[in-house]
């Protein structure tokens, strides 16, 4: 019943479509950082709810997953605009992959450091001779600069601390073999829960606390399109709807999360876990309207230039971002 309500909803946004101004949708690709699930629920609730299709568009949404990389599709001509965080967009445009941020729908970091109370940890500072899980392909980064700036070497020793590669899941807090570990507010921090650690045998510490967040789930186009006045209008109105969808997310989290799982083709997400995420999402992209806030943008590439002997950027960015699209959805 759901399905066929939602398919007499579409009918009618195509019939409203047709009758405004743009009779042919136009056509956008968008590539996500990940799985299906409710870290990109504004997206799916865009295009559930019609949103999509009231401004013009006719919007294809790709999952990702471990073997995909949002730059390499974009670059190879897969997308018109992808998910990412700035670290691996930033990297990946000094590499020659010219990426630039046209919104920012996430106004916050929602990666933290998870550590067990029973290790004694109560304070950054007693990081010293334990041993931390961290992700890598570009997620050490924001780690190695907050350890920079504790002037604790990352080399393991008494007066350091020994660097574990964490894979995509909690085992090594589970099974004892790290006292902290990294995890995301909306993801493995409620794995850990889940996997019977109560919340207060648990010290949390929140990269945006600790000043060294970087700005995560960015929307990023190839630069060269945006020479093309067709192509700002088509991501304003993108974005526009997105943030409409965001904005629904936020005041429906339940129906939102129901909206997410009917577009899991795998089945591999929960109804509980989807509506948890959907919930801590939503206070990262609260207050946004998907203007990017120099100043965290500026944080991210200081935090970037300062991530210890291999920083992920060795330079300041230039034209890594632009104001044009967001200017022009606030003219709509």
């Amino acid at each position: 019943m759901k399905r066929v309500l939602a398919a007499l909803g579409l009918a009618v946004g195509m019939s409203a479509v047709a009758a405004g101004p743009a009779a042919a949708d136009d056509n956008v690709v968008l590539q996500l950082k990940w799985v299906t699930q409710a870290q990109f629920g504004g997206y799916y609730v865009a295009q559930d709810k019609g949103f999509y299709e009231e401004a013009g568009l006719d919007v294809e949404i790709k999952p990702g997953g471990p073997d995909i990389a949002p730059e390499q599709v974009i670059a190879g001509g897969g997308a018109d605009v992808i998910v990412d965080w700035m670290p691996a967009a930033l990297a990946a445009r000094e590499r020659g992959v010219p990426l630039v941020n046209i919104a920012q729908p996430f106004a916050k970091s929602g990666m933290e450091l998870t550590c067990l109370k029973e290790t004694g940890i109560t304070k950054p500072e007693d990081f010293k001779g334990k041993t931390l899980g961290v992700w890598f392909f570009g997620n050490e980064y924001p780690f190695l600069s907050w350890m920079s700036h504790l002037d604790i070497p990352t080399t393991g020793g008494e007066d350091g601390v020994t660097v574990i590669k964490q894979g995509f899941n909690v085992d090594p807090l589970i099974q004892k073999q790290a006292d902290c570990i990294s995890t995301m507010t909306y993801n493995e921090y409620w794995q850990v829960i889940d996997a019977g650690i109560p919340e207060d045998e648990l010290v949390v510490f929140k990269y945006e606390d600790q000043g060294v967040a970087t700005l995560e789930d960015g929307l990023y186009v190839m630069e060269e399109n945006l020479q093309d006045p067709e192509f700002v209008d088509k991501m304003a109105r993108f974005v526009k709807a997105s943030m409409k969808g965001w904005d629904y997310a936020r005041e429906h989290p339940d129906e939102a999360a129901e909206i997410v799982l009917d577009n899991d083709e795998t089945g591999a997400q929960t109804e509980k876990h989807q509506k948890r995420m959907m919930r801590e999402i939503n206070k990262l992209t609260e207050g946004s309207d998907g203007t990017l806030n120099v100043e965290d943008y500026d944080r991210t590439v200081k935090t970037l230039l300062e991530g210890g002997s291999d920083p992920v950027i060795t330079k300041e960015p230039e034209g890594a971002y632009t104001t044009a699209v967001t200017d022009k959805m606030k003219e709509m």
